[in-house]
């Protein structure tokens, strides 16, 4: 289960709430978290201590691998894009040859430089939240690769392709209108 930040809006304490649902699951290859620029600017410190207290890693500029047999595949994730510091080196340094690169914003693409991926994940954007019939943004999330990939999936040149969701919550008001909320399914498999 792949978290991609903005936990909460503007209180720490509002990650309680998720935490509770979150504990019910029991995922087989395990939780991973990346903090998004909410978390980041409403008490950090108190949402890292939850999240590890329930057994989240948050994977601030770091790879976690995965049990085995899945132990070739590396979730790389950075720190958020303008809040935080990211540093993708940092985060694939350890990653094994299979890597999923998790981003709290689209924006993250801007620091992989070399680095490669197979999939990258990401959020931020709500899709919009407000956007019209069909789904083009009316507003999105800040930062020049959010207004690009609001959401979907995008093949990327020389890289393993981008998948935005919507996301659950919402961002400024509290409005969706043709951005529903989302949670996304992959199921990822050898090419080979």
């Amino acid at each position: 289960l792949l978290l991609g930040g903005d936990f909460v809006t503007c209180r720490g304490s509002q990650i309680d709430g998720l935490l509770q649902i979150l504990r019910g699951f029991t995922p087989a290859l395990g939780q991973f978290a990346v903090l998004g620029n909410h978390d980041r600017l409403a008490d950090e410190a108190y949402i890292r201590r939850q999240l590890h207290a329930a057994d989240i890693p948050v994977l601030m500029n770091a790879a976690a691998h995965l049990p085995a047999p899945f132990d070739s595949v590396s979730v790389c994730g950075i720190d958020d894009p303008w809040t935080g510091e990211p540093d993708v080196t940092r985060a694939f340094e350890d990653a094994g040859p299979l890597r999923i690169f998790l981003t709290h914003s689209p924006d993250g693409l801007m620091f992989v430089k070399s680095e490669q991926f197979h999939v990258a994940l990401a959020g931020h954007t709500h899709g919009g939240q407000i956007a019209l019939p069909g789904g083009r943004a009316i507003f999105s999330g800040g930062g020049p690769l959010s207004r690009r990939y609001t959401r979907g999936y995008f093949a990327l040149p020389d890289n393993g392709p981008l998948i935005v969701g919507r996301g659950i919550g919402c961002g400024g008001i509290p409005v969706r209108i043709n951005a529903d909320p989302e949670l996304i399914i992959c199921t990822l498999r050898n090419a080979a």
